[in-house]
């Protein structure tokens, strides 16, 4: 099955992006090739944009501040486990205490490095780090694997903080929800939210066998699903079909 996610506010957009860029960032900089290693940097560099913003850290300290009191109201119910509900918001607690220890933004010690912002003015041209361009990036390309994994993760640890805390939000986001089987007639699937409640993320799979790519929108009240297939003509066309999938709506 494919999964598919679609944020319903832009706070859930920036943390999605962040939870991708950690990811492929994790990937690129355990393995070995000086290649992967330029691209784990560019990663880094995208990372940092994004928390570039003003209130992107503030925003993650009160969600899972919101977070820790919405599962403290759970204490004292029969039907929940203590221990799980000290483990979680034991995480909370442990998230919140790195990301505030951070000085200003996540990244921002990354911003005094002259070596590393030298790269980053250049990533931007093509072909811009080049040897003849920077001969020192390209020399740190040639040393061996374990020295340059060994930068990546003294780099990478600023950016920690952020990533496990993005981590748990997300996981929390996602497992509010309960999926449900539904079928797209005619290729069309729309359903009315339930008023008084706030949905954060929409989560659809589908069979990669049905060769269907869903075109999802939403806002508060209402979402669809329009299914679409890649055809030879390298466009997107409707689909026709009556088509089933699953989806979860997580708030």
């Amino acid at each position: 099955m494919i999964l598919y996610e679609y944020p319903f506010n832009e706070r859930i957009r920036t943390y999605l992006r962040l939870e991708h860029l950690f990811h492929r960032l994790g990937e690129l900089a355990v393995r070995e090739h000086p290649t992967d290693h330029h691209y784990a940097i560019t990663t880094i560099f995208e990372v940092m944009d994004v928390a570039a913003r003003a209130d992107l850290k503030t925003d993650v300290l009160k969600d899972l501040d919101k977070q820790k009191h919405v599962l403290n109201g759970y204490r004292g119910n029969p039907a929940i486990s203590e221990a799980v509900l000290d483990e979680v918001t034991g995480q909370l607690d442990q998230c919140f205490a790195a990301l505030n220890g951070l000085p200003g933004k996540a990244g921002q010690s990354l911003t005094e490095n002259d070596w590393l912002m030298s790269i980053r003015s250049r990533v931007g041209i093509p072909g811009g780090t080049c040897e003849f361009d920077l001969p020192a990036y390209f020399a740190w390309q040639h040393l061996d694997a374990a020295t340059r994994q060994a930068d990546l993760q003294r780099w990478i640890a600023t950016l920690v903080p952020l990533a496990e805390s993005i981590q748990v939000l997300l996981k929390l986001v996602r497992d509010s929800g309960l999926p449900q089987k539904v079928v797209a007639t005619g290729g069309q699937y729309q359903q009315t939210l339930p008023q008084g409640r706030t949905f954060q993320l929409l989560r659809l799979r589908i069979d990669p066998g049905l060769g269907l790519i869903p075109e999802i929108s939403g806002n508060r009240l209402i979402t669809s699903v329009r299914l679409m297939r890649h055809e030879s003509d390298d466009r997107l066309h409707p689909s026709a079909d009556d088509s089933a999938f699953e989806v979860t709506l997580c708030s």
